[in-house]
Parts: C-alpha cells; sequence; structure tokens
C-alpha cells in the first residue's frame, strides 16, 4: 500500500487508458485548438483542470457515495449533463451548416463580442463538469483506490488526482498542438473544416445520449 492508496499501479495504469478514451473534454480543447490556437486551446485546458479538480474533491468528500445511493440526485445530474452536451453539439451542426452555406455571412453573425462571449475557459469548465466520462470515473473508479482505514485519506486522493491531472495535461498538449496542426492543413478547405465540425458535434450529441443511457452498474 502507498500512503492508502490499495493498489497504485492498477490505477495508474487504468487511469492512463481512460484518460485517453475520446470524450467532451478532449474533442472541445482540440477543436478550440484547431479554430482559435494554441492560447485559447490552453484556456480551454484551464478550464478542464479546474472542472476535474472540482469532481475530484466532491468525490472524496463522498458526494459519489451520495449519488450512489440516491437515484434521483444522479439523475437530475446526467440528464442536465446529456442536455447541455447535447445542446454544445447541435450549436456545432447549426454552426457547420451555416459556414457551408455561406462562409461570408457565418463570420459576419460572429461578433467579436461574441466570441469574446464564449470563453473557452467558461465552457471548458462547464463541460469537464458534465462529462459523463469524468463521473462515472470519479463515481466508480477513482474511489475505489483508497483504503477508508487510512488515517489521511485526504493525502491519498491527492496523489490521485495528481496522477490524474498530469496525464490529462499532457494529453490535452498533444491534441492543441495536434490541433493547431491540422488547423493549417484544413484553413483551404472550406468542406473538409466543415466536416470536421460536423463529425465533432454529432460526437457531442452521442454523448449527451451516452450520459443520458448511462447506469451505476
Amino acid at each position: 500500500m502507498f500512503f492508502g492508496i490499495t493498489d497504485i499501479w492498477t490505477y495508474v495504469v487504468g487511469a492512463f487508458f481512460i484518460i485517453l478514451l475520446p470524450g467532451p473534454n478532449s474533442l472541445y480543447v482540440l477543436s478550440t485548438a484547431a479554430q482559435r490556437g494554441v492560447h485559447q486551446g490552453y484556456r480551454g485546458v484551464m478550464g478542464v483542470f479546474l472542472g476535474d479538480t472540482v469532481l475530484m474533491v466532491l468525490a472524496a468528500a463522498g458526494v459519489a457515495s451520495l449519488l450512489k445511493s440516491t437515484p434521483i440526485l444522479f439523475n437530475v445530474v446526467k440528464y442536465a449533463g446529456a442536455g447541455y452536451l447535447a445542446w454544445i453539439g447541435f450549436q456545432m451542426l447549426r454552426g457547420a451548416w451555416r459556414s457551408w452555406r455561406s462562409p461570408e455571412a457565418a463570420r459576419a453573425t460572429t461578433p467579436v463580442a461574441e466570441r469574446i462571449a464564449e470563453s473557452p475557459f467558461r465552457k471548458a469548465l462547464v463541460i469537464s463538469l458534465m462529462n459523463p466520462k469524468a463521473i462515472l470515473f470519479f463515481i466508480s473508479f477513482f474511489i475505489q483506490f483508497v483504503d477508508p482505514a487510512y488515517g489521511t485519506p485526504a493525502l491519498s486522493f491527492l496523489i490521485l488526482g495528481a496522477i490524474c491531472q498530469l496525464f490529462s495535461v499532457l494529453y490535452l498538449s498533444a491534441l492543441i498542438f495536434g490541433g493547431t496542426f491540422l488547423a493549417g492543413q484544413f484553413r483551404a478547405r472550406r468542406g473538409v473544416s466543415t466536416a470536421l465540425r460536423t463529425g465533432v458535434g454529432a460526437l457531442f450529441i452521442g454523448f449527451g445520449v451516452r450520459l443520458a443511457t448511462a447506469t451505476l452498474g
């Protein structure tokens, strides 16, 4: 046992592969970096980092057990998250359709104030808090590796959280630079860019559906 962690290497391997699974967080950071550059991509990363930290703290404080024991509360959380993710997906699909129909009109209807209001940090934070992969990870996987008999479980959760966040930041950084590279390749190809945006929007709707049908079992 390592500082109250029952099987740290199993956790490390599991967390690594779970982080690599595509999810709303990673897709949002990738699309933000591709459309708005490295700086805005990292603003999204900071939102993801804070959102995941909040979920970790809530899991450590016992909210995960509360959600498990209160199906109504879990359903409220999951349906709210599913609706938000689906709404983002529809917004992306609508933007892709407008861009395809009239690129000039799409740019004209996106004023500077609107782009500023759509803060990548704030949007990534909400997406992270509503992320089905993250919610189920912290409810079903994260808390299993802390020995309840250990004297300072906060230290155990801190170590587990640090490992998860390290993997997340490294993975999202790779996506940011990959996204900016793809943006340079696709900038002159409106059809490919629109198809990519449509695909991301469809995936967000899929994430919403998956969260809506998720169970604690």
